[in-house]
């Protein structure tokens, strides 16, 4: 009697393994630098016009944040994945195009859903083209790193942009207003005994001083200190 035929298993191929992405102490760094070390407006001094322009309430500089958080990140990411790409004589009309297409998606999606802020912005909005923030990161980091450190780049700062903005907002619309989004924070019972919302934080020499303060702050406490 011949004997059954014996069949060999078949070895199932490895499945490919999924893309890690990597959070190493170098790219921590990336992201966390520029909430301390070296904030953008602080620091580097930019970003300052919209610092100043959008920051009399809470609501348009929350929206202004995450406006710039949004251009900034993806522009970051979209220049990284061409920059070997990109004609080094037409590299800062590229960078501008691909700014400007995220600044009109910000704009028309404001314009949808939130009307009232988008007039409130008026052209500060289209300005964000002009951002040096968006251009600095774009130029200096994105167009010479990978697509995902140049996105934490972008991601750390906005995010030390945004924080300085929120802070300056905060505080000319709780002493210009009384009020934080919008929500009355004094009592009527100070507006009685003589308390008066201060003037100037709603005037753009308030917010001057409120950004010179948080600059003389911040360098004075990390010892920071202007290369000669």
């Amino acid at each position: 009697m011949s004997q059954p035929a014996t069949t060999t298993p078949v070895e199932e191929a490895p499945k490919p393994k999924a893309p890690v992405v990597t959070f190493t102490k170098k790219e921590r760094k990336i992201l966390t630098d520029p909430l301390w070390d070296n904030n953008p407006i602080t620091l580097q001094i930019l970003g300052i016009c919209s610092a100043l322009a959008v920051t009399v309430q809470m609501n348009t500089a929350l929206v202004m944040s995450l406006g710039v958080i949004f251009v900034v990140s993806l522009s970051n990411v979209l220049i990284s994945m061409i920059r070997n790409y990109i004609p080094d004589s037409i590299r800062i009309i590229v960078y501008m195009a691909v700014i400007a297409s995220l600044v009109i998606v910000v704009d028309q999606f404001l314009q949808a859903y939130l009307f009232e802020l988008s007039l409130a912005l008026s052209v500060f909005v289209g300005l964000i083209i002009t951002n040096c923030i968006v251009m600095g990161r774009a130029e200096a980091f994105a167009s010479k790193n990978p697509v995902w450190p140049s996105f934490l780049d972008g991601i750390g700062n906005t995010l030390g942009y945004s924080v300085v903005l929120l802070i300056v907002a905060s505080v000319r619309e709780i002493l210009g207003k009384g009020t934080w989004f919008g929500i009355h924070l004094i009592p009527d019972r100070l507006y009685d005994l003589g308390y008066m919302n201060n003037g100037l934080m709603v005037l753009s020499p308030g917010a001057f001083l409120i950004v010179g303060l948080l600059v003389w702050s911040q360098r004075s406490i990390s010892g920071y200190a202007e290369e000669a």
